[in-house]
């Protein structure tokens, strides 16, 4: 009797393990000894992954939930810089890290050279004096010594060496470098130019549109033109701090004056 009770014991056992353990075929989903290990309990933004063992709510409940919705209005992705154009419009910018790397798309060749300053037109960066203060200090670190500190190429390598520097560094107050955009140089930054090597390590992403700025701070001097953070006259694609935020402030207020005219249409309506 005992050893009848210990096979029967044995069987179910074995037969509870086997239906335990079965296989996914069809529209059978199998069985799972410890589901929680291949279903996430966890709530997974725009994944629709409903497991009635370890799920709250519905299947519908479910769907609704993981399905993407519109951003807060004003929000700006993580990662990419909000900037203000000369009509108050805001636009998304480009992908910015403060002081790392940023992707950076154009080869070097003279096709991604050629790419990007026809495409790279304006500083993602408003003109500041912080901004330019700082752009001073680092090109004439980095870019003076070749370039000058008045950026027409008569740096104090080129001078002190009696004019014997194997390539004459760019005179970036030339016609040819003021109606160039700033895709040329932050390109040049980027990859280097000639026997110019890259400067890509040794500047961050917002250093090398600072020093451009300074740059072009330089040329706008040269041409008797204004380039500060209050008013740019030298060129129509980098935005003066001051402009910014009147653009924004303007902004606002247009908006204010929208929701106080709905509210004022609403009011009429009900009555």
């Amino acid at each position: 009797m005992k050893l009848d009770t210990l096979y029967i014991f044995l069987l179910f056992a074995v037969g509870l393990g086997l239906s335990s353990c079965q296989s996914a075929s069809g529209e059978k989903t199998g069985s799972e000894y410890m589901p929680d290990m291949a279903h996430s309990v966890a709530f997974e933004p725009n994944v629709f992954g409903f497991y009635s063992l370890n799920r709250w709510g519905t299947a519908e409940d479910l769907y609704k939930m993981s399905q993407p919705r519109n951003p807060v209005k004003g929000t700006i992705p993580r990662g990419y810089i909000g900037n203000v154009d000369y009509t108050g419009e805001h636009s998304r910018g480009i992908a910015y890290r403060p002081n790392g790397h940023v992707n950076y798309y154009y080869p070097n060749t003279e096709e991604g050279r050629t790419a990007a300053i026809a495409e790279i037109t304006a500083n993602p960066f408003p003109i500041t004096k912080n901004g330019l203060d700082r752009g001073k200090e680092l090109f004439n670190v980095q870019c003076a010594i070749c370039h000058g500190e008045k950026a027409d190429g008569a740096g104090y390598l080129v001078r002190d060496d009696g004019g014997k520097y194997p390539v004459q560094p760019a005179n970036l107050t030339q016609e040819q470098f003021v109606n160039s955009s700033n895709g040329l140089y932050y390109h040049a930054i980027v990859y280097g130019r000639n026997l110019m090597g890259s400067y890509a390590d040794k500047l961050s992403y917002e250093e090398r549109w600072q020093v451009i700025h300074y740059i072009r701070s330089l040329q706008a001097a040269n041409a008797k033109l204004v380039y500060n953070e209050n008013e740019n006259t030298f060129n129509t694609t980098d935005i003066p701090a001051a402009k910014m935020k009147a653009s924004i402030t303007q902004s606002e207020v247009t908006e204010e004056v929208m929701k106080a005219d709905e509210v004022h249409i609403d009011v009429k309506a009900n009555h």
